[in-house]
C-alpha cells in the first residue's frame, strides 16, 4: 500500500487532471455552440458520452452487478437536480466568457456552507459566515450588476447552477453512507439519458464533422474528468484537493484567449482572489472541525 505522501501526490495529480479536462470540455461547449449546436444537443452528448465511458470502465472493472442499488428514488432526485445544475452551468458557459463563468463557479463552497447550515444543521460560526459574505462581494465585483459588461442572465444562471451543485453535494453526502462513488456516477449518467434523449429527438439536426467531434469530445472529456475528480477524493482529503480546483481559472483564461480572443476584465482579477480566499477559509474551517471531531472521539475519558 502506498504511503501517505504518495497518496496525497496521487490525489493532487488526479484533481489537476480533472480540472484540465473540465476546462477543455467547457471550451468544447462554446466551440460546439459556435458551430450551431443547441443546448439540448450539448447536454445529451455530454451525458451520452459519459455514460458510455463510465459503463465501459465498470464492465472492465468490478462489473455491472456492483451498481445495484436499493436507493433508486435518491438517485432519481440526484439526477434531476444534477441535470438542472448542468443546464444552468452550460447556459452560463455559452453566455459568458470562459474566465468569468469559471470564476463564478468558485462560489460552490459558499453555497454549500449555507445549505449545510440550513439543511444539515451544521454548526457555522463567524469565520464561515464571514467567508460567505466575502465570496458574494467578490461575485458583485466580477459581475458589476447594472454597470458591467457581464450579462445579468448569464451571471444569474451561473449562480443558480452553483446553488444546485451545492445541493447535489448535500445529497451525495447523505447517499455516500450507503452508495459507492461508481454507483452514484453510473446512475446519474444513465438516469439522465431518457429525458435528454426525448428532448434530443426534437432538437437533433445535421452538423459538419467538426461539430460532431466537439459534441462527442464534450461527453468523453466530461466523463473522464468526473472519474479523475472522484478518484482524487479516494487518495486525499477535501482540504487538500479542493484548492486545486482554482487552477481552472488558468485553463479558462488560456483557452479563452487562444480560442476566442477573450481575456478576463480587470474587475475579474479583483473579484477572483476574494472568492478564492473565501473558499479556502471554508475549506480550512472544515479541516479544523474535522480534526476537532477526531480529537473528541479519540479522547481518553
Amino acid at each position: 500500500m502506498p504511503d501517505t505522501q504518495d497518496r496525497i501526490a496521487a490525489a493532487i495529480g488526479l484533481r489537476l487532471v480533472s480540472v484540465a479536462l473540465f476546462g477543455f470540455m467547457n471550451a468544447g461547449i462554446k466551440l460546439a455552440e459556435a458551430g450551431g449546436a443547441t443546448l439540448i444537443e450539448i447536454l445529451f452528448f455530454r451525458q451520452f458520452g459519459a455514460a458510455l465511458l463510465i459503463t465501459a470502465v465498470i464492465i472492465a472493472g468490478p462489473g455491472l452487478r456492483n451498481v445495484r442499488t436499493s436507493r433508486l428514488p435518491a438517485h432519481l432526485l440526484r439526477a434531476a437536480v444534477g441535470l438542472a445544475a448542468m443546464f444552468c452551468f452550460f447556459s452560463a458557459i455559452m453566455a459568458l466568457p470562459l474566465a468569468e463563468s469559471t470564476a463564478i463557479g468558485f462560489t460552490i463552497p459558499i453555497f454549500a456552507t449555507i445549505l449545510g447550515a440550513l439543511v444539515l444543521k451544521e454548526p457555522t460560526g463567524p469565520w464561515r459566515w464571514g467567508a460567505v459574505t466575502g465570496g458574494f462581494v467578490g461575485v458583485l465585483i466580477i459581475t458589476r450588476p447594472g454597470v458591467g459588461d457581464i450579462p445579468v442572465r448569464g451571471a444569474g444562471l451561473a449562480l443558480l447552477g452553483c446553488l444546485l451543485t451545492a445541493f447535489v453535494s448535500i445529497l451525495l453526502r447523505r447517499m455516500g453512507r450507503t452508495e459507492p462513488t461508481s454507483t452514484t456516477v453510473f446512475w446519474f449518467s444513465v438516469l439522465s439519458l431518457p429525458p435528454l434523449g426525448l428532448l434530443y429527438l426534437f432538437a437533433a439536426q445535421p452538423h459538419v464533422p467538426l461539430v460532431w467531434a466537439y459534441l462527442l469530445g464534450i461527453g468523453f472529456l466530461g466523463g473522464a474528468a468526473q472519474f479523475a475528480m472522484t478518484g482524487s477524493l479516494r487518495f486525499g482529503p477535501v482540504s487538500v484537493v479542493v484548492p486545486m480546483d482554482y487552477s481552472s481559472l488558468l485553463w479558462a483564461t488560456a483557452l479563452g484567449w487562444l480560442l476566442f480572443g477573450a481575456l478576463p476584465a480587470p474587475a475579474t482579477w479583483v473579484g477572483v482572489p476574494i472568492i478564492i480566499a473565501s473558499g479556502l477559509v471554508i475549506v480550512w474551517r472544515e479541516r479544523v472541525r474535522h480534526l476537532r471531531a477526531i480529537a473528541t472521539a479519540t479522547a481518553i475519558p
